[in-house]
């Protein structure tokens, strides 16, 4: 890609995805933003007046099954953090690692609450986009203690949803071989600037470069609107060089994704669309019930007005009703509603929750166990996408910094189904068995530690499992 005209356009799969994502993402967020597009989502029905349709969309509401499913895959994979461990004897990379893992992103967000949200995008979206990046540089540096002097390895990490990721292509092993990473913004160059200034960038980078274009004009009212091809005005390149991977050899964009069964949305994304159309319907049926129609049975010609400030005059043979369903579609619709509900649960592997996730009551932790195994499964498999995510990165930045450091990270595979005391009583009965291994006690002891403190600080817990390395004998 060597032009402004190449950059902007998008690869052939992100237009065929690019309005799924935009659904599913307004049915995970729900609320004002799927309300202010309910339009696109409340069907509405064949030669239905627009004042009736417009009436309706006015009473539009949302039951959001899908979006507290996503959050509570979420909180339960990360309600114990994962173990990062690190070996190797450079402490300076060890040190730095260690800042790195509590601020990625140069924002003080640490490493899992990164990953945390990249998870949810992931669900959400199928997979999500960590741009690894190191600060620009005017000049060269002579040595790796002026680098470090002047921050510029200092490693951070950014993100990026698939909706924003709009081109790539693949090399001959199945990675990047580059891509494009557009984002829009609404900026004003001053305060006291009257108009906004919509400015959209495109990020390119291959294997060793990097180029950025940007295209700025009048934000129309209203906000930020999708950029399009036929968008006018020039798009000019504002930067380029050598990015943090070039030496490597790797575009530094790392995906984490899930396999497509695992895609939760695109699991449940169907039946919430039906259930919104269905509970929308039904409750404009029990509230257009509630304003009863009257009906008069009568042979002569009837020209009263009817209404609460009036009064009617009938004849001897004359009567007076009000219609009212009988509602039997009335049931149907909501046995139909709970089906729905349950299907949307089961789909996404949590079917024991049965419309609540609080669960039926209090229940033994073997209990639990039982109920809850087909959802640890999809909940391991999830813990092992995002480890491994974790571990291309940290490895990424630790061979782009030739630190030698070798970095594991372990955990998320336990979600409180038991509780500590549990896993405290097996790693006792494990280690009197009276295996005579040192490594095995060193990997318990470092396991149950560094799992009980896993809210502590990363130089806390290295400097423990340090100890632990150094204290046990065999």
């Amino acid at each position: 890609m060597d032009n402004a005209t190449e950059i902007i356009r998008e690869h052939p799969e992100y237009r065929s995805r690019a309005q799924t994502w935009r659904t599913y993402r307004d049915l995970y967020s729900g609320g004002e933003q799927l309300r202010a597009n309910a339009d696109r989502y409340l069907i509405r029905r064949q030669k239905e007046p627009g004042e009736v349709y417009g009436e309706r969309l006015g009473h539009f509401f949302y039951e959001n099954y899908a979006g507290s499913i996503v959050d509570w895959y979420t909180a339960t994979l990360f309600r114990r953090e994962p173990v990062i461990l690190f070996d190797g004897a450079n402490d300076n990379a060890r040190r730095f690692l260690a800042q790195f893992i509590g601020d990625c992103d140069v924002r003080g967000t640490s490493l899992t609450e990164f990953f945390r949200k990249r998870f949810t995008e992931v669900l959400v979206y199928g997979k999500s986009h960590v741009l690894l990046d190191f600060p620009r540089h005017a000049g060269g540096v002579e040595s790796r203690a002026q680098e470090d002097a002047e921050g510029v390895s200092r490693a951070y990490l950014s993100a990026f949803t698939p909706e924003e990721l709009t081109n790539w292509s693949y090399d001959e092993h199945g990675g990047y071989e580059w891509v494009v990473l557009r984002t829009t913004a609404l900026r004003k160059a001053r305060v006291e600037d009257a108009e906004w200034i919509r400015e959209t960038k495109w990020a390119y980078f291959d294997k060793e470069c990097f180029r950025i274009y940007r295209h700025a004009e009048a934000a129309q009212l209203g906000g930020m609107l999708p950029w399009t091809e036929t968008t006018t005005g020039a798009v000019e390149l504002v930067d380029a060089g050598r990015h943090g991977l070039a030496k490597l050899r790797r575009v530094p964009v790392i995906d984490v994704d899930a396999r497509e069964g695992l895609w939760l949305m695109n699991r449940c994304g169907l039946l919430q669309l039906e259930h919104l159309n269905k509970s929308n319907a039904l409750s404009w049926a029990l509230t257009m019930g509630l304003f009863a129609m009257p009906v008069v049975y009568s042979e002569r010609e009837w020209n009263q007005m009817v209404g609460e400030s009036y009064y009617i005059q009938l004849g001897p043979q004359d009567r007076f009703g009000w219609t009212e369903p009988e509602g039997k579609v009335y049931q149907i619709a909501a046995d139909n509603l709970q089906r729905l509900q349950e299907e949307i649960y089961r789909v996404c592997y949590v079917s024991q929750a049965g419309g609540s996730l609080g669960g039926p009551g209090s229940q033994s932790g073997l209990s639990k166990q039982r109920d809850f195994a087909i959802t640890e499964e999809v909940l391991r498999a999830y813990g092992d996408a995002v480890k491994e995510a974790m571990k291309r990165v940290l490895r990424a930045v630790n061979e782009a910094r030739e630190d030698g450091l070798t970095v594991e990270v372990t955990g998320m595979d336990e979600f409180d189904i038991g509780d500590f005391s549990t896993e405290l009583a097996d790693a006792k009965a494990l280690l009197g068995l009276g295996m005579e291994s040192a490594t095995l006690r060193k990997q318990v002891y470092k396991k149950l530690a560094l799992k009980y403190l896993c809210d502590s600080r990363q130089e806390t817990k290295d400097r423990i499992a340090a100890e632990i390395e150094g204290s046990v004998e065999g």
